[in-house]
C-alpha cells in the first residue's frame, strides 16, 4: 500500500479526524475507491468499494432505527419517514462533504471532472457507505454506531426543524392550507430539449400568484424544485412536528 497514489491522499490525517485508526488500512483505503478508478488503473491493489457500501447501507440502517426505536414513541410511519430522511443520498452526501472526504477519492479521469454536480453527490452518499462499512468490518458495530452518531444522528434536529421528513410538495401544499387555505398548483412554462433529453421549467402556483420557479429533467423534478423555492420565497417550513420522547420503562 505505498503506491504514491494512496501516499498522496495522507489518510493518516482522516484517521485523527475520524478518530479511527484502522488495523486493516487496505480497508480505509478501499472504501475510497470508485469503480471508475479500476478502469483506468486496473493493476491497482484494491477492490472498487461497492461492496463495502452494501454493508455499511445495512449497518447504517439498522443503527438509525435502532435509535429512532428507543428515543421516540412516535407510529412507526413517521419512525420511517425520519429514518429515510436521515440515510438519503442528500443527507449522507452533505455529510461527507462536511467530514472532508471528497479529496480522498480515487476517481477515473472523467469522473474527476464532475465536481459539484448530482452525479458526484451520489458517490459522496455512496463513499459514506462505504467508509461505514469500513469501520464495521475493522472495528465492529460499536465504532461503526458512534461514527453514525456523531455524524448522522445530530441531523435529526434540523431534520424536525425543517421538516425534511416530507417532500417539498407536500410541506408547500400543507402550509398554504394552513396559512391561506389555499392549494398550491403547478403549470410547466417552459419545455427545452429534444425529446429524449428534455428540460422542464415548472411554476408553483397559489391561485393566480406565480410563487417561484424550477427546473427538472422531468415534470416530477421540476414541480419539487419549484415547491422548494417556493418555500424559501413564503418562510415557510410546513407543519410542527410531533415529537414523542419515550421514558426509560416504555415497552416496545
Amino acid at each position: 500500500m505505498n503506491l504514491p497514489e494512496i501516499k498522496e491522499r495522507k489518510f493518516a490525517l482522516l484517521q485523527k479526524h475520524l478518530g479511527i485508526k484502522f488495523k486493516r488500512p487496505e480497508l480505509l483505503v478501499q472504501a475510497f475507491v470508485h469503480r471508475s478508478y479500476l478502469n483506468e488503473h486496473r493493476d491497482f491493489p484494491c477492490g472498487h468499494n461497492e461492496r463495502l457500501e452494501f454493508l455499511g447501507d445495512a449497518v447504517l440502517e439498522l443503527v438509525v432505527t435502532e435509535f429512532l426505536f428507543n428515543e421516540y414513541g412516535n407510529p412507526e410511519g413517521e419512525l420511517t419517514n425520519w429514518r429515510a430522511a436521515l440515510v438519503n443520498a442528500n443527507t449522507l452526501a452533505a455529510v461527507a462533504y462536511e467530514i472532508g472526504l471528497e479529496p480522498y477519492l480515487f476517481l477515473s479521469h472523467g469522473e474527476a471532472k464532475d465536481a459539484g454536480t448530482k452525479a458526484r453527490d451520489y458517490i459522496m452518499a455512496n463513499l459514506f457507505e462505504a467508509l461505514n462499512g469500513a469501520i464495521y468490518l475493522d472495528h465492529g458495530y460499536e465504532a461503526s454506531r458512534q461514527f453514525i452518531a456523531r455524524f448522522v444522528l445530530t441531523k435529526l434536529e434540523n431534520i424536525f426543524e425543517n421538516n425534511l421528513h416530507m417532500d417539498a410538495k407536500s410541506r408547500f401544499q400543507e402550509s398554504a392550507q394552513e396559512i391561506l387555505g389555499i392549494t398550491p398548483t403547478y403549470k410547466v412554462l417552459k419545455e427545452e430539449g429534444p425529446d429524449h433529453a428534455k428540460n422542464f421549467v415548472v411554476g408553483a402556483f397559489l391561485e393566480k400568484e406565480l410563487v417561484a420557479e424550477g427546473m427538472g429533467t422531468s415534470k416530477q423534478e421540476a414541480q419539487t424544485e419549484s415547491a422548494e423555492a417556493a418555500l424559501k420565497v413564503k418562510g415557510w417550513k410546513g407543519p410542527k412536528t410531533t415529537i414523542i420522547k419515550r421514558g426509560k420503562n416504555d415497552l416496545g
